[in-house]
């Protein structure tokens, strides 16, 4: 039997987008990276339009000014669904509230909750805390209010309030009816395969 040797895809390596979004995720012009890698700006936009396609060298440097592991510009996109339906449920502590993680568990950068929240129920009468720097929260159907430590605010269906997770807080449902919240927080404030 002859071996047989694989043929290259003949289909080009991308990664300018993921240069681009890292360089503007860390507030970088092209005209820094330029200057820190030795580059001119005219080329690092090819790179980033992927119109051409640098050497192992360059592409190094590049990585190096931005503070990215070369490697990570050729990870395969693994997509994960995860329907509510068989979201796993999670206990955040409310009482009268139906919690599932949208977000694998493995998942580090945020956090995505979806809460079914039955009437009258609430985040407990103490105010806390999450271990997170952004906690946002949206309101997929019927209410939610936010109850803070000198104010409150009533979100209704379609409306999102973002705030930080050190801000002490709680919930309620102010309905008598059910209503449906997604909970953001970022970075995650756990994270693991338990």
């Amino acid at each position: 039997m002859r071996a047989l040797h694989p043929l290259p895809s003949g289909e080009p390596v991308l990664v300018g987008a993921k240069l681009r979004t890292t360089r503007q995720a860390q507030g970088l012009t092209i005209d820094q990276v330029a200057d820190a890698s030795g580059l001119t700006k005219g080329f690092l936009s090819r790179v980033e339009r992927d119109v051409t396609s640098p050497s192992i060298a360059t592409l190094v440097a590049i990585c190096q000014v931005l503070s990215l592991p070369v490697g990570t510009l050729f990870e395969g996109i693994d997509p994960e669904i995860i329907s509510v339906s068989t979201a796993p449920f999670i206990n955040m502590g409310g009482v009268g509230a139906v919690e599932r993680l949208l977000t694998p568990r493995s998942e580090s950068r945020l956090q995505i909750l979806h809460s079914t929240l039955a009437p009258a129920s609430s985040g407990g009468t103490q105010l806390y805390t999450i271990n997170c720097d952004v906690e946002t929260v949206h309101v997929v159907r019927g209410a939610v209010r936010l109850l803070f430590a000198s104010s409150a605010v009533t979100l209704t269906e379609g409306d999102t309030l973002t705030f930080r997770g050190s801000e002490p807080h709680t919930w309620e449902n102010p309905l008598e009816l059910e209503s449906k919240i997604l909970w953001i927080i970022v970075p995650a404030a756990w994270s693991g395969s338990s």
